[in-house]
This record gives structure tokens, C-alpha cells and sequence, in this order.
């Protein structure tokens, strides 16, 4: 038998996403961390990829005034540090300091990425789209890295890098086991 849902939470049907966390700057070039579980791929040629950030949120002027991100994916053992910079603001608080994460150069946009991340996406921004309580920012990938190990056959080796999901209402998960290939 089916219930009515909870509208106000409609999202967590497509629960768990993976957590990512978006590093953007500000015009003094300091870094912040957003963390964010609304990002999907969205078009191969060009390479696009969109991240969904609420205008209330810091960094959402961040991204506009400097146009370019980079989307870190972090492995579950930093769950701790992925909650941190979800639940404290970049106005007052430095996320970079208070989770002892460490920030490297990209290779193509002035924006740091998270060294501890598997997959380091820099996007420069493509288009913005403001979408209900939410903007839409798609950025093109200019470069992406990755760690050697992390995927094999262009696949995540998602037992080996185990990445950090959200199940929602600061909860989060791994995926442990992948069912063989059917």
C-alpha cells in the first residue's frame, strides 16, 4: 500500500546522490567549499555538468561574479568534513582552515581543487539558469583529474575509492557492494 509523501522532501526519492564538494572563489582569490548533492552530468559535447545552489547560499555569488568552480568528489571517509562545509557558511566561517582539507592549483581556472578528492572537474561557467528557489549553474569541464586508481575502463571502482553519498537530513553513506555485471 502507498502513502501520501512528504512534498517538502519530494528529492529524497532520487536519494542517495553522491556529495560533492564545489570549491569556487571569492575577488581576493580566497577559496570556499560548498557541499551539494543536486549536480548531474548534462551534455557529452560539449562537456557539460550542472551543480543546483540556493541564492541564499555564499558561494552562490561566488560562481556568478567569477564564473568558473570546480567539482570535488570526495571519498566517504571524509564524511565529517563533507557534512562540515554543508552546514557552516563561508561568510563567517574559513571551511578550508576548520577541515584541515588541502587546496592545489588546477590546471585550466584559477580555482583550487580539493587534493584529497578522487575526481577533480573544473568547470568554467556555461550558463546560468534561475530555476524556482534554485539556480542552475552549468559549467563546461575544462579539465578533469582523477586519481589513477579510481576508475578503470572509464568506470568509478567504487569499492576501492568508496564515495561519499547523501541519503539526506545530514546522513551519509558508501556503497559497498556492486552487484557483477548482468
Amino acid at each position: 500500500m502507498k502513502v501520501k509523501g512528504n512534498m517538502d522532501k519530494y528529492y529524497y526519492c532520487a536519494f542517495p546522490m553522491q556529495a560533492v564538494l564545489v570549491t569556487c572563489n571569492d575577488e581576493k582569490e580566497k577559496t570556499n567549499i560548498i557541499t551539494l548533492a543536486w549536480h548531474t552530468p548534462i551534455s557529452k559535447k560539449p562537456p557539460l555538468y550542472g551543480i543546483s545552489v540556493a541564492p541564499k547560499r555564499y558561494s552562490h555569488d561566488l560562481i556568478k561574479k567569477t564564473k568558473e568552480f570546480v567539482i570535488n568528489f570526495l571519498p566517504y571517509s571524509l564524511a565529517n568534513e563533507v557534512n562540515y562545509c554543508g552546514t557552516h557558511s563561508g561568510r563567517t566561517t574559513d571551511k578550508i582552515e576548520e577541515t584541515k582539507l588541502n587546496l592545489v592549483d588546477s590546471g585550466k581556472i584559477k580555482t583550487p581543487s580539493i587534493k584529497e578528492a578522487f575526481a577533480n572537474m573544473e568547470c568554467k561557467l556555461f550558463k546560468t539558469i534561475s530555476l524556482g528557489d534554485h539556480t542552475l549553474f552549468v559549467g563546461e569541464i575544462v579539465n578533469l583529474l582523477a586519481d589513477e586508481k579510481a576508475f578503470k575502463n572509464d568506470l568509478l571502482q567504487n569499492e576501492k575509492m568508496k564515495p561519499c553519498y547523501y541519503l539526506g537530513s545530514n546522513i551519509y553513506t558508501s556503497i559497498d557492494k556492486i552487484r557483477a555485471e548482468l
